[in-house]
């Protein structure tokens, strides 16, 4: 799965905060295992195994990066961005306005360059080092805050487990 160099693929960020965001996930993680590491991206019923490469962050990095609440907040950006790549080939394209329910826009390359119609939003958090039943309950509750959204676009909820090497999403339907 690649995080790295995600300036290149994905329009939705730039270089500074796609270099900020892996600084963040090489700590979250670091934290809990050695590179190369297998992750799961569970996309519905369908779980695909994929392996996470990076460089261990140094000391200086580490202490940047010491607040954990807002370390794992970058890392599972990075990561959840990485994830929708490899599982549904979309792509950021924009940073979703406040109360939309949603981080990110996604959509396929190209999309979204002139409006939003074709893109969906994206809604991403991480958990450190909680149990899957701990990521399961996050993605519910990712799930709830992207369907209370002020937006009319189709959303999905994506959620790190750190510890747990995974990564799941879900298609969030209209509560309606």
């Amino acid at each position: 799965m690649p995080i790295a160099d995600m300036d290149t693929r994905h329009r939705g960020l730039t270089r500074a905060i796609a270099e900020s965001y892996l600084e963040a996930a090489r700590v979250c993680l670091s934290r809990h295992h050695e590179s190369p590491v297998a992750f799961s991206v569970a996309d519905g019923d369908q779980p695909t195994k994929c392996f996470v490469s990076w460089e261990p962050p140094d000391a200086r990095t580490q202490g940047a990066w010491a607040n954990d609440i807002d370390t794992t907040e970058a890392g599972a950006y990075c990561c959840g961005i990485a994830g929708i790549e490899r599982a549904r080939e979309l792509f950021a394209v924009r940073r979703a306005e406040t109360c939309t329910g949603a981080d990110y826009y996604v959509g396929a390359p190209g999309s979204g360059v002139d409006d939003l119609e074709d893109c969906l939003r994206l809604e991403v958090s991480g958990v450190d080092s909680g149990s899957r039943a701990a990521v399961m309950q996050r993605l519910a509750e990712k799930v709830q805050q992207a369907r209370a959204g002020r937006s009319s676009l189709p959303a999905i909820a994506a959620v790190v487990g750190f510890a747990q090497g995974l990564i799941v999403m879900q298609d969030v339907q209209d509560g309606s």
